[in-house]
């Protein structure tokens, strides 16, 4: 993963003192607004990364009990009052991306999220890119490939069969498949490779007729599974 030469490089994660399992991959603290562009009642701004508890504790006054919501009044580094909301503090690695992770919730106006975003970038998180936090949930082993892109396609998803497709694409259910797929191609690839490097033993599993219809079924629950994700984009 590329990184601009005014942050520091993501680095592996190394053992925590308080025994606690760190996640797979460390990188800098990183926030952004996680709601929709526009006005509504309620605007989140998220954060992830090892200086998670040093923010999450300046801006309360006090360390944050985990999971447990609290009331804040979020002030700039002036001291004066930008709103009022809750503040949440998610421990990793059972948070979303494996690290540390905060959620500031605020009334939804554009203005006011900018605001306490530059006070988290104030305190020393960087903006995020876009689809970070995704990226390090599988870095850190939260997500699997195909769970990483069924976030992004169940948020774009354009009718309810797609987002129903890419819900179950992130409870890992394509992943199952894929990997049943996977396994059954391995059990024949051993019962060729001993038919060839055996051949003295009598192996006739190439002539018989089991080899090639375990081969179909195969070959049918990949169409199968092919067609679904079609219907899923549409």
């Amino acid at each position: 993963m590329a990184t601009s030469p005014d942050r520091p490089s993501p680095r592996p994660a190394e053992p925590a003192e308080d025994g606690r399992a760190d996640p797979i991959w460390v990188g800098d603290t990183i926030a952004a607004i996680a709601t929709a562009a526009g006005t509504a009642g309620i605007g989140i701004v998220r954060l992830s990364g090892p200086d998670v508890p040093t923010i999450a504790r300046s801006l309360l006054g006090r360390p944050p009990r985990p999971r447990h919501a609290h009331y804040l009044r979020i002030h700039d580094g002036m001291g004066h009052v930008l709103d009022d909301g809750l503040l949440l503090l998610f421990p990793g690695p059972a948070s979303y991306t494996g690290e540390d992770t905060l959620e500031l919730q605020t009334h939804g106006n554009p203005h006011l999220l900018n605001a306490v975003l530059r006070r988290c970038l104030e305190l020393g998180a960087r903006p995020a890119r876009p689809g970070e936090f995704t990226e390090r949930a599988f870095l850190n082993g939260k997500l699997d490939l195909a769970q990483a892109e069924a976030v992004a396609d169940l948020i774009a998803a354009g009718s309810d069969a797609a987002a129903r497709a890419a819900r179950r694409s992130l409870d890992g259910l394509f992943s199952e498949r894929i990997a049943d797929l996977a396994d059954r191609l391995t059990d024949l690839r051993v019962y060729v490779e001993a038919a060839i490097d055996f051949p003295e033993e009598e192996i006739d599993v190439l002539a018989g007729p089991e080899l090639g219809s375990r081969l179909a079924d195969v070959r049918n629950r990949l169409h199968r599974l092919l067609a679904e994700a079609e219907r899923g984009v549409r």
